[in-house]
């Protein structure tokens, strides 16, 4: 197994979507009811193997609330993935959509963002057909579009993969085409 690969990861999102929720899920394996808003920004680690490859995910937790975003360009320096939330029923968690672009993509225009759903669960409430996501995955670039549920449990740990994984192999693609 080779060394420990460390890469930076931002979630983003408006406030309310599950951000929080999420990262308490995928870290601590607890569905939380009450959160608190986060403030500015908060800070996991979390390790997990890919490839054979042993990743440390450093995992900054952005706060929704548009007060905070005048922050966030300067804790999104050397980041190489990102995570943009919406909540599936409530379509204005889309509304700042070019903000929260414009904030993974300040310092590289290639981080590779994966758009995710959330509140999966709740799929009798979902206010957002599947052909307008498509469409909005396909206008802003995202590398891949899944729905999650903190709540349940469905896909949270595979969201983390399958960004740890884009980044992995887009360094590699990167450094082969060095040569």
């Amino acid at each position: 197994m080779s060394t420990v690969k460390v890469l930076k990861i931002i979630i983003t999102g408006e406030g309310g979507v599950g951000k929080t929720t999420l990262l308490h899920r995928y870290i601590e394996g607890k569905f939380l009811v009450n959160t608190y808003m986060t403030i500015g920004v908060e800070f996991f680690i979390k390790e997990l193997e890919v490839d054979d490859n042993k990743i440390l995910l450093q995992i900054w937790d952005f706060g929704g609330q548009e007060r905070f975003r005048f922050l966030l360009k300067n804790y999104a320096k050397g980041t190489k993935g990102a995570l943009f939330l919406f909540d599936l029923t409530r379509p204005l968690s889309l509304e700042n959509i070019d903000n929260w672009i414009e904030i993974c993509r300040s310092e590289d225009p290639t981080i590779p963002i994966l758009l995710i759903g959330s509140k999966a669960d709740l799929e009798e409430s979902f206010s957002l057909d599947e052909d307008f996501i498509q469409n909005m995955k396909n206008n802003y670039n995202f590398f891949d579009f899944i729905k999650i549920s903190s709540k349940t449990g469905e896909n949270v740990d595979n969201a983390f993969k399958i960004i740890a994984e884009k980044v992995i192999n887009s360094i590699k693609d990167y450094r082969n085409n060095l040569y």
